[in-house]
């Protein structure tokens, strides 16, 4: 079986033989049910091969989809001329690149159609190509815009920013006036920017990405797996000395739970899952190919707690269309692909958001880590791989040693921000539930659990114990474990077969690590 990793060329991808989930039937009803369409879905779901496959219907290739649904469906097979507009591989950050692109864009299609020199503008000149291949086809034209808001997102939190958003303003306004001339119109994309006019100029796409009938029209089905790849699940299966049904639960873990709407279709990330089935090896490949670097420069403003973004209920509208700036960037994480929808809410409308699968919790958690600590990805990475080991056998001994040592070799002067004692105390928290999020051991992992006296800092549950932490600032680890006794946050667990260990953990602000520990043992 032939996979195509990197492949985003409907006719390559079909000419050469390699497997296709046949997405065709989908494609169909999006051409004939509407005109025009945004559709959002994380970098490298499939969105490229999405246009590619368009372009190809759109131009009459008949002979491609033989053995797909669109066989059947379309009788016609019309010619139209298509115009596709790609704006992916070239870095806009730069002066002038944008306007380059476009010039470029127009020249070509000028060469192809004609060109009327008495229109400046690029919208008007836009207008009149679509005009002229109207009249050369005898059909209306096809635009297909691929990535359309990566000049923005290169360029995000820059001071460019704002001359790119009104150049493609000012290039998508040409859906408007030329309406008369377009027979279908998509752009795909990471970001819905709505709130920052770059539709504006033009009749409002109908937004497709939380359609429950598209919902799946990137991306792999639960249905889809099963049905196009028995074979590589059963050989990982046998590599790995488990049952195909035990693999699948392996896969459905490390890449499924996308939601796009609230259908809740659990959608796989095409990219991992065919290179998992390539390599026959469970990786995380999705997270290795990068960070957009939009991403991390709101992150870099922001140290907002991902246990206060994680596991809540959200209005769409705060997440759904772009808002994100460096004080929220909640709508970013969401768009680029790091949370998903968990949960529908019927009542209140409103959806659960929260990691997908744990290839993107991972990688997400490790990023923020990294940039948090201040230190090289190599080292936190070291650090957890002991600190699982140490965890899971219960050597809490060795865990607090390597926990001292890590956290006395982050530099002094990585947040230099922190002036109050209770930033300091909110600082020594969240770093460690970032590590202890990290470890990836736990089977429940609870932060600031309200009981009916107070709220314990954090208990982390593995399969053979629970650790039940309570953390001080300049205080005594005695004062912790009698806060733990007193508010009763052990008592839930007094049946509970694990073993149960009630530690007391006080951080120093002088030294900024460990400076007094002391623990329970099982109840």
């Amino acid at each position: 079986m032939k996979y195509p990793i990197g492949i985003q060329t409907f006719s390559n991808l079909r000419e050469d033989g390699y497997v296709y989930v046949d997405k065709t039937a989908l494609v169909h009803q999006m051409v004939t049910s509407g005109k025009v369409y945004f559709f959002s879905r994380p970098r490298r779901f499939g969105k490229s091969l999405l246009i590619s496959t368009l372009e190809s219907y759109f131009r009459g290739r008949k002979e491609l989809f033989e053995g797909l649904a669109m066989e059947k469906l379309e009788k016609d097979w019309y010619e139209y001329p298509v115009f596709h507009i790609d704006f992916n591989g070239d870095n806009f950050a730069k002066e002038g690149v944008l306007e380059a692109k476009i010039e470029g864009f127009l020249r070509q299609a000028e060469r192809m159609y004609g060109k009327d020199e008495d229109l400046l503008t690029m919208g008007d000149r836009f207008e009149e190509v679509l005009r002229r291949a109207g009249e050369k086809y005898g059909r209306r034209a096809v635009v297909l815009v691929d990535e359309y808001d990566k000049p923005i997102l290169d360029v995000l939190d820059t001071p460019m920013e704002d001359k790119n958003r009104d150049t493609l303003k000012a290039f998508y306004s040409t859906f408007k006036s030329a309406d008369r001339y377009l027979q279908f119109v998509l752009l795909t994309g990471v970001t819905k920017f709505s709130q920052v006019s770059v539709f504006s100029g033009f009749n409002q796409p109908k937004d497709i990405s939380m359609d429950d009938r598209y919902q799946a029209l990137c991306g792999i089905t639960q249905e889809e797996l099963e049905q196009y790849f028995a074979d590589p699940i059963a050989v990982l299966a046998a590599q790995e000395g488990c049952t195909s049904d035990e693999m699948k639960l392996s896969l459905k873990a490390q890449y499924d739970g996308y939601h796009f709407s609230e259908g809740m279709v659990d959608i796989y990330n095409p990219f991992s899952i065919l290179n998992a089935f390539d390599s026959l090896k469970l990786r995380d490949y999705w997270f290795a190919t990068g960070t957009p670097t939009y991403l991390m420069r709101l992150l870099q403003h922001n140290h907002e707690q991902m246990n206060d973004l994680t596991g809540k209920y959200y209005d769409a509208s705060l997440f759904a269309d772009y808002k994100a700036d460096v004080e929220q960037p909640l709508p970013m994480i969401y768009q680029s692909g790091y949370l998903t929808i968990k949960d529908y809410d019927r009542f209140t409308s409103s959806y659960l958001l929260d990691f997908p699968n744990n290839e993107v919790r991972r990688g997400f958690l490790s990023l923020i880590a990294t940039g948090y600590f201040k230190t090289q990805p190599t080292q936190v990475m070291g650090w957890l791989a002991q600190a699982m080991r140490d965890l899971h056998l219960g050597k809490t001994s060795a865990f607090r040693d390597s926990l001292t040592a890590f956290l006395a070799s982050i530099p002094y002067d990585s947040h230099p921000g922190l002036r109050s004692m209770d930033l300091m105390e909110k600082h020594f928290q969240y770093t460690f539930y970032l590590l202890v999020r990290l470890m990836g051991v736990y089977s429940r992992l609870l932060i600031e659990k309200a009981y009916s006296q107070g709220r314990v800092d954090c208990i982390l549950e593995t399969q053979d114990y629970v650790y039940i932490f309570e953390f001080k600032l300049d205080g005594t680890a005695d004062d912790a474990l009698r806060q733990i006794e007193e508010k009763g946050y052990a008592k839930p667990y007094a049946d509970d077969k694990r073993c149960v260990k009630q530690i007391g953990v006080v951080f120093s602000s002088e030294t900024r690590t460990v400076s007094d520990w002391k623990e329970k043992g099982e109840l």
